[in-house]
């Protein structure tokens, strides 16, 4: 159909099936863009799929690898704990600190009353010379 010039009259029935044309041809040009969106948006859906799958084979990789260094300080820890002393062991050497604190404290009061009574034996002794 032959563009119709401006100051040519074109009948109603031209203008129309010019108009519905121009429809047709829209009507297509968003038929095609809706489907190559549509096929971008399952392209967009597969790689995410993808990346989701891949996202969870590293975090198995990882919580594994968490596990396994996880498992070697457990090892680790149970291993030097046979080493360590327990309560049960040391109760024979709080006995003897205990013991010695208490002799010691006693010593040191007899020491005390000793002095005090070598003070006053001497200044009974100076006074009695007097």
């Amino acid at each position: 159909m032959a563009e119709a010039k401006p100051t040519e009259m074109v009948s109603l029935k031209e203008h129309f099936e010019t108009v519905l044309a121009l429809n047709d041809r829209l009507l297509a040009e968003r038929d095609r863009r809706y489907t190559e969106v549509n096929i971008e948006r399952e392209k967009a859906l597969t790689i995410k799929e993808e990346a989701d799958r891949r996202a969870l084979e590293l975090a198995r990789e990882i919580q594994a690898f968490r596990d396994e260094k996880a498992n070697g300080l457990l090892d680790l820890v149970k291993s030097e704990r046979g080493s360590l002393a327990t309560n049960k062991d040391i109760e024979p050497l709080k006995a003897y600190v205990s013991a010695q604190t208490g002799r010691g404290v006693g010593m040191n009061a007899l020491a005390g009353w000793m002095v005090s009574l070598i003070t006053i034996g001497i200044a009974l002794a100076v006074y009695a010379r007097h």
